[in-house]
């Protein structure tokens, strides 16, 4: 599966943003997708990660209740939206796929979008 993130961009803190990661190649249905993040100089990290049908989703605790992972089979489209934006959310987000659970680990995800900047102004 190839993975495309957009929707980055500049927002100020307390704004929201909404990243769009499109799949194409084999049933995007199949796989277990997750988002991720990357902000200069540290590992990339865990945001969130939703099943195959949608059913289920994760969260890591510095987003929960700000940001909701969301899925359209019928589109072959994942979503992330972003609410309540701080500074600290600055990074390049991607968005990864697997066939299996990922859990929160990146070295457990097969497949990796080209990654969408955000970056939030104070």
């Amino acid at each position: 599966v190839q993975l495309q993130a957009s929707g980055g961009g500049l927002v100020q803190a307390g704004g929201s943003l909404r990243l769009s990661c499109t799949a194409s190649g084999r049933s995007f249905s199949g796989y277990w997708m997750a988002w991720f993040r990357q902000a200069p100089g540290k590992e990339r990290e865990f945001i969130a990660s939703i099943s195959w049908s949608g059913g289920s989703s994760n969260y890591a605790d510095s987003v929960k209740g700000r940001f909701a992972i969301s899925r359209d089979n019928a589109k072959n489209t994942l979503y992330l939206q972003m609410n309540s934006l701080k500074p600290e959310d600055t990074a390049v987000y991607y968005c990864a796929a697997n066939r299996r659970d990922g859990y929160y680990l990146p070295r457990n995800y097969a497949y990796w979008g080209q990654g969408t900047q955000v970056t939030v102004s104070s």
